[in-house]
């Protein structure tokens, strides 16, 4: 009886430390097409802007709605979907991003835009925490790389939504939007094979609860667990108010103190978020190397230098600046979000729901707050105070270290 249950034990762990690349680049690529909708918010800023007679406040507004219904819901998403397991509610969550898309494409009044961006934002907002608990099911004992190849794809598909604005929508409008339609009915194919293979798999994530529960739990009480993911929240809130300065208001700021045209400026903005794009991709796998809190110190607190230059750069040196901010800056979020998954394992759709909401509530919020601070002093102001916003990075210093296999070693 023994070796019988030593035997399923042993099956179990070789399941569960198996990583399955096709499902973790199949979730890759539908986190590029979810994505690639969702940027094409921002990237029509200019147009409608102009067209609909907004301020710098109303464009603000705009973001917040679509950050705050992509947040708000997914720490509900992800406790509920920790109990009850929803394997097709990807393919579903996508078909409100599809009634958003389209209605986008046909807005020409400003409430009827905040409608629009907030369905995007609801089908984000259940996207996000149960394909990243894909990413974990698939991931095996390479937690740091599965999250950073199902972010890169995220990444990849925002640095793709200005290049499209520039080659498809500055020059045929806010209607040529509704071509992107096929994006969102592509995802919900894909979605929905994911959502096969997630249903036929549970014993994955149930596996990994068990040994998780023995090996990966950290030492550590429950208020120094509290203080850890106040202080990870922190530095998203740093990282993600940050963020949105550049991808809500860089266009604003590239036209307003260089006199770049509304595509030149889509261009600039693509090459920053490639290389968040970029950045993604190298801060798992280093986090499971050396240790998930080095990644952190290295993101946050490393791209200072940069953002304190950035405000007082020519246009050149300002691509330059910012190609070091996005890849800098982006390799945080991975070992953030593992390094969150170890501190309270078995809590997968609540961390990555939090994490991701919380990411995206700072997004819309620091839009609507810096829009509004731009109307009041200008842009350029915005950028002079936002660039001391990764000295935040300091708190990582007060992160005990875990994951990794350096700080394991240690512990």
């Amino acid at each position: 009886m023994e070796t019988q249950v030593a035997g399923q034990q042993a099956n179990i762990q070789k399941v569960t430390e198996g990583t399955v690349f096709s499902i973790l680049l199949t979730i890759s690529f539908s986190h590029l097409l979810n994505d690639t909708i969702q940027s094409l918010i921002p990237s029509i800023y200019p147009l409608v802007k102009t067209s609909l007679h907004l301020n710098f406040s109303q464009v603000g507004l705009i973001t917040l709605t679509f950050q705050l219904a992509a947040s708000l819901f997914q720490p509900l998403v992800g406790i509920y979907t920790d109990r009850k397991p929803q394997p097709f509610s990807l393919a579903a969550g996508m078909c409100f991003t599809l009634t958003g898309l389209v209605l986008l494409s046909q807005a020409n009044h400003y409430a009827v835009l905040l409608l629009s961006v907030g369905l995007i934002g609801t089908g984000s907002s259940i996207f996000h925490p149960e394909a990243s608990k894909v990413a974990y099911m698939a991931a095996g004992n390479k937690r740091g790389l599965a999250q950073s190849i199902f972010q890169v794809g995220g990444n990849a598909g925002s640095s793709l939504g200005p290049l499209l604005a520039a080659l498809i929508i500055v020059p045929f409008g806010q209607s040529s939007i509704l071509w992107f339609s096929l994006l969102a009915l592509i995802a919900i194919v894909v979605l929905f094979k994911i959502g096969s293979w997630y249903k036929a798999n549970m014993q994955r994530i149930k596996g990994k609860r068990k040994e998780q529960a023995l090996s990966d739990h950290p030492s550590l009480s429950s208020t120094k667990i509290f203080f850890s993911i106040l202080i990870l929240l922190l530095l998203i809130f740093s990282k993600y108010f940050y963020i949105a300065s550049i991808s809500s208001y860089y266009t604003f700021y590239l036209m307003d103190k260089f006199h770049v045209s509304v595509q030149s400026s889509q261009v600039y903005l693509f090459i920053f978020l490639f290389a968040v794009a970029a950045g993604t991709l190298i801060g798992g796998p280093v986090g499971d190397r050396f240790g998930r809190k080095y990644v952190i110190w290295f993101s946050i607190l490393g791209v200072a230098p940069f953002t304190l230059i950035l405000p007082h750069a020519t246009l050149f040196w300002t691509c330059v600046l910012t190609v070091f901010i996005g890849v800098i800056l982006a390799s945080a979020f991975s070992a953030i979000l593992v390094y969150a998954q170890e501190l309270l394992p078995g809590k997968i759709g609540l961390i990555s729901g939090l994490f991701f909401g919380f990411a995206f509530g700072m997004g819309g919020l620091g839009s609507a707050v810096l829009g509004a601070l731009a109307d009041r002093t200008s842009i350029e102001f915005v950028y002079k105070i936002c660039a001391y916003l990764p000295l935040i990075g300091l708190l990582t210093g007060f992160l005990p270290n875990i994951g990794g296999k350096k700080s394991l070693s240690k512990n």
